[in-house]
């Protein structure tokens, strides 16, 4: 399938390590039918050693997903891509991880200071999968090194489908805003899709980021995180102009037991517990005592005690629509 034919969506899941799994991403597409959905990074060395079949998982109606992958050997990426072929609709390369232990390894974003290589690998992948292949890279290493536009133009000659681009160098990592207009520089140096990411969290955002990049879509991160309706809420605005209402605390409450429970499923009882920990902030981010929630949330190990605490936050704020 060509790459036009499998973008259904203006809006994609952006991957971010630990966090869009499969219980994450089934949450996702219980909301959104055509959205992009994305993995979490795999890291290529990982892969050869262990096929991890809680990271491969996915079901039917998960499609179109695209398998990522992290590493520097074009040979080794190539192989893993074949085998997650199997799996996915598209495979995507890292090239935008920031993380200092991904790049001191000379994957992610690291890969953006070596456009042979880069080349290369994406270049090895096309010769082995039949399925698209796609990138994710950021604007550059560091402001003196913003080389975005000429390494798209590489990406797309070695042959990549698709491109996602973080606004945002490798120096910033996270801080500051995205510089969604950059974006447009390199939407108008290349000829394949390109989807914009970085500080899209919102239907207003998101409207913006696609008025300043002239992007394709949008690829949302983070702001998925305990509101996994947010994307399909942008998808209907872009197809449609309808403003979907913000999901009261109540309905957020409800998609977390369901987090809860598909963790719990996926992974055991106490491990699935420890897992949604992290997830507890974004969920009830924005109600009155939340830090005195989530304090009381992390320390507790019994899954009854769990969903009764969080049967007390719906009762405390039924009402309340979560503001962002």
């Amino acid at each position: 399938m060509e790459v036009k034919q499998l973008i259904k969506s203006k809006v994609s899941l952006a991957p971010m390590a630990g966090i869009t799994d499969y219980v994450l991403r089934s949450l996702v597409r219980k909301y959104s039918q055509d959205c992009l959905l994305t993995t979490e990074m795999i890291s290529s060395e990982a892969l050869t050693q262990v096929k991890d079949v809680v990271i491969t998982k996915k079901d039917n109606n998960h499609t179109p997903i695209s398998y990522q992958l992290s590493g520097h050997k074009p040979e080794m990426i190539a192989n893993c891509a074949k085998y997650l072929e199997q799996f996915a609709d598209m495979i995507d390369i890292n090239m935008g991880c920031p993380v200092k232990k991904v790049t001191g390894g000379n994957d992610g974003c690291a890969l953006m200071r070596n456009d042979r290589l880069a080349y290369d690998i994406v270049q090895a992948v096309k010769e082995k999968v039949s399925i698209p292949v796609s990138v994710k890279f950021r604007l550059g290493f560091t402001a003196e090194e913003m080389n975005f536009v000429e390494f798209g133009g590489w990406m797309q000659e070695a042959g990549a489908d698709f491109i996602t681009i973080h606004g945002r160098t490798r120096k910033q990592m996270y801080s500051g805003q995205a510089d969604w207009a950059k974006i447009s520089e390199l939407k108008k140096a290349v000829d394949i899709p390109v989807f914009a990411n970085g500080d899209v969290k919102s239907i207003e955002s998101a409207e913006k980021c696609l008025e300043l990049s002239g992007a394709d879509g949008v690829a949302v991160g983070r702001a998925a995180i305990g509101d996994p309706s947010l994307l399909y809420r942008i998808e209907h605005f872009f197809k449609t102009g309808e403003r979907l209402p913000i999901p009261t605390m109540e309905e957020k409450i409800i998609d977390l037991k369901k987090h809860l429970d598909d963790e719990i499923a996926l992974r055991g009882e106490k491990v699935g517990i420890k897992f949604v920990r992290k997830f507890y902030p974004f969920y009830i981010n924005g109600v009155k005592n939340a830090a005195k929630y989530r304090s009381k949330l992390v320390l507790i190990d019994d899954y009854k005690e769990i969903i009764s605490a969080l049967d007390y936050i719906i009762k405390e704020n039924s009402s309340v629509v979560v503001h962002v």
